[in-house]
Formats: C-alpha cells, sequence, structure tokens
C-alpha cells in the first residue's frame, strides 16, 4: 500500500539550522529507565524508533556535572570522557537508520539530593532539594555561575564527539537549573541574574551563546522550554513570561521544544486529558519566532497531526509515549498501513519505569525494553520452523496478545473466549470514568487477528478439561484471568477477615460488568483501598458521580500511591475532594456493626466508625485457576491427547497489570516450543566493564 496523499505534508524534510531532519516525526527526549546503567538497552531503544521512521530520536536528559547527580534515576551522563562510549553507542543506532540523533543536556539544580556524589547541589538562592532529602541546596555565587557556564560548554562539546546532530539545553518540567533562575518562585536574588525579567533570562542566554559557539555549525542548538506550569502568576503562564522568553530569544537556538510544566502536566494521562490537550498553551509560540517548533500531545492520528501543521501549531509532531507503544508509527503512515498503529492509551505505565528506576515497560507494546537484552523487535517475529497448532483460552489481555503474535509466527491457532466479548478485563475496564482509549489494547489485537487466516476466534466458547483433552491440540495456553477477593486480604490484611462474611459485601467485579447498578440504592457506600493502584478511586469516582454518598478508605498515607508512578496521584486525589468523597488514610478493617465498619489507624490501633451500607473491597486478587488445576490432575491423560505444553498466562497466572498480561502472551507466544531452563538467566545483561574498555575479548 501506499501513502495516502493528505498525509504528504508529514514527510516533508525540514532544517533545523545546520541539518535536516527527513520528515515531521520527532521523538522529543523522554526517560526509559535505561541510560547509563544500561547503554546497550538504550543504544537498541533509541535506534528502534530511527528504525521505524522517526526523522529525530533524543535521549533522556543527560547530566552535565556530579552536582547533578540524579541517582537512582538511570538518565543520561556526560560528565567527563569517560561517558562517551555509551552514548556513542546511541549515536551510532540512530544514524545507522539515517536519523538525526538529540541530546538533552541539564542541570537539574535544586531538583537533586546528589546522592551518590554527595555533592551540595546548586541553586539561583538558597533552597531546600524538591525531594524528600533532608538536603539543602546552596545559593550559587559568581564563582558557581562561570562553573555552570563551563560545564554546559564542556558537556556540548563532549555531545558533539559522540556524534549528537541537535544538542538541547532543557529548561522544563521545574527539573533544571536554567528554569530554576528564570522562575520568581525559585530565583530571589538582588544581583544581575535576579529581580527584573531580563536579569532572571541573563544565564539562559549566555549559556546560549556558550554552547552555541562550542558546537560550531555543524550541530543543531535546540531548547527545550516550559512555556507553562499551570499555576497561574505564581508560575511561568504562556501568556506571560513564557511568551516573553521565546520573544526574547526567539532567534537564537535552532529550534524550540515547547510544553508544560511539570512533567505530571506535560505527561497527563488519558484519564485526565485528550490528544491534542496542550494546543492552547503552545499555539502562541510561532507567532514569536521563525524557527521550527515541536510540541507533545499524545497525538496518534495521523489526521490531528495534518491539522497541527497546516494549522501552523507546530512543524514537527512531537511524541513520546507515542514512540513508546509504536516506534513504527511513521513508517505505518508512510506505507498506508494506518489501522497497523498500535496506538498509546495514555495510561503511563511507561512513566512508572523511570519513577522505579527499571528500563521501561509499556501495555500496548510488550517489546519495548526488551529490543537488546532478548532481541524483541516490535513488528517482526521469526517464524516457527516447525509450526504446531496452539489452543488459548481466554480472550483478555494475555490471550490476545499471544494469538496474536502466534498467528504472526504463521502457528495455526485456536482462541476460544467463554463470554460474549473480547477484551477480558480490558473490556470491563474501559467503561470506567476516563478509561475509554485502554480498549485499543482489544482493539488493536482483533483488528490484527482479523486478517490472519490461520487464527480462529469464537465466542461463547467455555470449555472443559474434557473438551481440552478430545480437542489434543499440541499446545495449550490458558489466559482465564482473575476474580477481586471479597474477604479482605490483601498488603494490609494477610487473613480473611470474618465479620466481611456477611451481605453488606459488593465485589469490584459486580461493579466491572453491571456498572454502579450493582450497588444498593439505598445508604453510605465505602470503598476499601487497598490495591493502591488506579481501581479503587476509579470505582469511587463512578459511584460518587452516580450520586452515591461514597467514603474512601486505605491504609496508606494518600489516595492511590502507586499512582505517583504513572504521574496521576494529585490528580486523582483532586479529582476525589471535588467530588465530595470523604477521604480517610492510614485505617484497617476491625470490625462491623449493622450500618457501620470499624476502622482501626495502622499505627496507633486506635479506632473510630464509619457509616457504611455497602462495602466495596479492593484489595488482592485470585487467579481463575480452575481449568487448569483440572488439567493438572489428568496430567497422565495430555501425552495420550496428543498434548506436549499447557501454560498459564497472564493474570490466571500472577494477577498484575495490563502491561503484565500483554508482555506474559507475547512471551508466550515466542517461546511456546522451547524448553524453559529455569537455572538459566533468560535475557542478556550488561557488561559496562567490556562497554569502557575495563575488560578485553
Amino acid at each position: 500500500m501506499s501513502r495516502d496523499s493528505r498525509f504528504d505534508i508529514l514527510f516533508e524534510p525540514v532544517k533545523i539550522g545546520p541539518v535536516t531532519a527527513r520528515n515531521r516525526f520527532y521523538q522529543v527526549p523522554h526517560c526509559s529507565g535505561m541510560g547509563y546503567r544500561y547503554p546497550n538497552a538504550e543504544a537498541h531503544l533509541r535506534g528502534m524508533k530511527a528504525e521505524g521512521g522517526w526523522a529525530v530520536v533524543s535521549t533522556q536528559e543527560a547530566e552535565i556535572h556530579p552536582t547533578s547527580d540524579l541517582t537512582p534515576a538511570n538518565e543520561a551522563r556526560l560528565w567527563d570522557d569517560g561517558d562517551l562510549p555509551a552514548l556513542s553507542a546511541v549515536t551510532e543506532r540512530i544514524h545507522a537508520h539515517g536519523s538525526l540523533a538529540a541530546i538533552q543536556l541539564v542541570h537539574n539544580g535544586l531538583h537533586v539530593a546528589n546522592r551518590f556524589s554527595r555533592m551540595i547541589p546548586l541553586a539561583p538562592s538558597h533552597a531546600v532539594s524538591d525531594s524528600l532529602d533532608p538536603v539543602q541546596a546552596r545559593a550559587m555565587d559568581k564563582a558557581d555561575i562561570t562553573d555552570m557556564r563551563r560545564w554546559y560548554r564542556n558537556a556540548a562539546l563532549r555531545a558533539k564527539k559522540a556524534g549528537f546532530d541537535v544538542v538541547y539545553l532543557y529548561a522544563g518540567h521545574d527539573m533544571s537549573v536554567l528554569q530554576h533562575f528564570l522562575s520568581r518562585r525559585h530565583n530571589d536574588r538582588s544581583d544581575e541574574y535576579g529581580g527584573s525579567f531580563e536579569n532572571r533570562l541573563r544565564l539562559f542566554r549566555e549559556i546560549l551563546d556558550d554552547v552555541r559557539e562550542a558546537i560550531g555549525d555543524t550541530c543543531a542548538l535546540a531548547v527545550r522550554l516550559a512555556v507553562d506550569e499551570l499555576m497561574g502568576p505564581s508560575g511561568i503562564t504562556c501568556e506571560g513570561e513564557g511568551k516573553d522568553i521565546i520573544s526574547a530569544l526567539g532567534e537564537l537556538p535552532d529550534l524550540w521544544d515547547v510544553n508544560l510544566s511539570d512533567w505530571s502536566n506535560d505527561s497527563q494521562t488519558a484519564r485526565f486529558s485528550e490528544e491534542g490537550y496542550q494546543e492552547p498553551y503552545i499555539r502562541f509560540v510561532k507567532s514569536v519566532t521563525t524557527k521550527p517548533v515541536v510540541g507533545v500531545g499524545r497525538y496518534t492520528s495521523p489526521d490531528s497531526m495534518v491539522r497541527v501543521v497546516k494549522q501552523g501549531i507546530l512543524d514537527f509532531i512531537g511524541a513520546a509515549r507515542p514512540s513508546i507503544a509504536d516506534p513504527f508509527l511513521p513508517k505505518k503512515i508512510e506505507e498506508g498501513r494506518i489501522d497497523d498503529i498500535r496506538e498509546c492509551i495514555g495510561c503511563n505505565i511507561c512513566t512508572s519505569g523511570d519513577n522505579t528506576n527499571v528500563p521501561m515497560r509499556c501495555t500496548q507494546n510488550p517489546t519495548v525494553g526488551e529490543e537488546w537484552r532478548k532481541g524483541w523487535h516490535p513488528e517482526t517475529i521469526a517464524r516457527s520452523e516447525a509450526p504446531e497448532p496452539a489452543l488459548i483460552i481466554g480472550g483478555g489481555p494475555a490471550g490476545l496478545e499471544a494469538a496474536r503474535a502466534l498467528a504472526q509466527r504463521g502457528v495455526d491457532v485456536m482462541l476460544a473466549e467463554g463470554g460474549g466479548e473480547w477484551g477480558g478485563r480490558v473490556a470491563r475496564e474501559c467503561r470506567l470514568p476516563g478509561l475509554a482509549t485502554w480498549g485499543r489494547v482489544r482493539d488493536w489485537r482483533i483488528g490484527q487477528l482479523s486478517t490472519r487466516v490461520n487464527a480462529e476466534l469464537y465466542l461463547h466458547s467455555p470449555l472443559s478439561a474434557a473438551d481440552i483433552l478430545q480437542y489434543g491440540i499440541p499446545h495449550v495456553a490458558i489466559a482465564t484471568g482473575a476474580s477481586w477477593r471479597t474477604d479482605g486480604v490483601g498488603r494490609t490484611h494477610r487473613m480473611a477477615l470474618d465479620f466481611l462474611s456477611e451481605g453488606i459485601l459488593v465485589s469490584p467485579d459486580a461493579i466491572l460488568s453491571e456498572g454502579a447498578e450493582a450497588v444498593p440504592s439505598d445508604g453510605p457506600v465505602v470503598v476499601f483501598d487497598d490495591d493502591c493502584f488506579y481501581m479503587g478511586s476509579v470505582l469511587a469516582e463512578l459511584l460518587a458521580r452516580r450520586g452515591r454518598t461514597v467514603t474512601f478508605v486505605t491504609p496508606e498515607s494518600q489516595v492511590s500511591p502507586w499512582s505517583r508512578n504513572t504521574l496521576e496521584q494529585a490528580r486523582i486525589q483532586k479529582r476525589l475532594i471535588g467530588l465530595c468523597v470523604e477521604i480517610v488514610t492510614a485505617m484497617a478493617l476491625a470490625g462491623r456493626t449493622k450500618d457501620q465498619l470499624e476502622l482501626s489507624c495502622v499505627y496507633s490501633g486506635r479506632s473510630r466508625p464509619v457509616d457504611c451500607a455497602t462495602l466495596v473491597p479492593v484489595t488482592a486478587r485470585l487467579p481463575d485457576e480452575t481449568l487448569w488445576l483440572e488439567l493438572k490432575a489428568r496430567e497422565a491423560e495430555w501425552a495420550d491427547a496428543g498434548i506436549k505444553t499447557i501454560t498459564r498466562l497472564g493474570d490466571c497466572l500472577a494477577p498484575g497489570l495490563i502491561a503484565a498480561a500483554v508482555y506474559s502472551g507475547h512471551q508466550y507466544a515466542r517461546t511456546y516450543q522451547e524448553q524453559v531452563d529455569k537455572d538459566r538467566v533468560p535475557f542478556m545483561r550488561e557488561d559496562i566493564a567490556r562497554l569502557y574498555g575495563l575488560r578485553s575479548g
């Protein structure tokens, strides 16, 4: 197929100073959880984006000096020449596919605690580090400013030596000393670097000049700027100093990369924003500069991409999350394969990797982070040399991905779902408030399977152990999911609570299947959340929007604490407060009377009652392993029936994230005929000593 002519504008080359991007697709700087600690994984991740057609591929932020030490985060580093081999590996992988390599230089100022270097953080003014570490940054004096300018210059020289084509100055997300100097909130200096707007802009202007001189006329100079902090007059705004900064410096860099600050505003989840949500804040930029502009907005629709270019909002379609979900998004548009695009669902599981200091993962793309260590490619998978048929039982995320990838391998696959719709938990959860895009996990896989003549899909097809033995299909995967517990067992209560055995309980599964109508219409509802991610809060939101009186009880100190890793926690808690949900923290379940639950403080044991007609416990889940246990009981019959393997996948094996279920299904498809050596590490590990020339061979 050839591309639709209406998308031609997306494939026009665009000059960025002395270099030219081959199209308008631009992977903006984003963290990967790999960085300097996992350099081969980092290089292969970025190289995959270039192979997929992104004209510019950026690293994450690169620390320029040990006084900007983000340990334990796995970012890039340019502390000295010893960091060049890792970064040169990145540029080589990007250049191999004809793309430009970009690096984002940063000194993080008061954003760091320097846990590894143990050096004192630097800031425009005396300030507490914005981590929880008991660390303060000291106010920079003139000698420090001279040092800072030299560190940026030296880092730029190293970046050029490593082969980068675009060198960024980072002034975004409230994570950069350059933004801190610009900010009235952080900069209360009284010298020529503080006070007036022009004074607060001075260091930025000086470092722009320094870096321009360092990189010369062969590299492009880019600025990443937060044009609005969503703080009103307390912060930078797009109508105020965000616009003033670009107006003052408009022609100095070769490219402006503009976004919102902080990271939670820039990378909002689909639960709280729509595609293109940054446009109202960034649409002014091209009116005050002639230089090309890149911005983001979780764009997955080619029509939206064309619109923002034609409307003069952006020159480049910037992407982080959509390029993770589908590294080959540009090529698919170019080749007219729009239906093959694996659209980002905006869940931010990718950001959780960086926030937990491990290589990223993705709900839609199970190969991300595995490009090097497992050799997984997002678009290609080796055909089985001697394919044997497979039966997948369960049409949820694990089963769908297993069937899709097996069919891609040339395997004859039968997918049987006992219910009347595809998607399993995804089908139910995407009907919850704000989670509609999660249905893309199901829709993309069903769409891919529908084109495969070697895939047979059956709804309303519950299978028994006897059925499976009778079919005699060599390889069987059970992906029957899991169900929520109603006995209170979870992180806090490790044993069942006897007082929950009576009739006030409504399972989350009932609400997922029947909606808010599953909860009786009279009396207050208590949602007890011991799961700590999204489910408890979104069920409370659903019920509150239906006019119910809801109390949200959690043993934790805040609502949905794990959602800090997906950058949602503050928005979740704010939304529940706005819906008049009463929030009770640090409380466990202790007992009940007819109309009340007894709660106990997790610290003191002190008790308090809460009115409760219905309790929705969001605690732990149990795998639906009935079929598995029945088949295990008849294991002696497998061989005679022609069955070689029976494997559990996804939540049926161990309940977890949807991303984990998709990964489980994908891994099964790649290995379904292999004998697993449980004593062998199942992936390659980084040999840092060899990379840095400390060991030969």
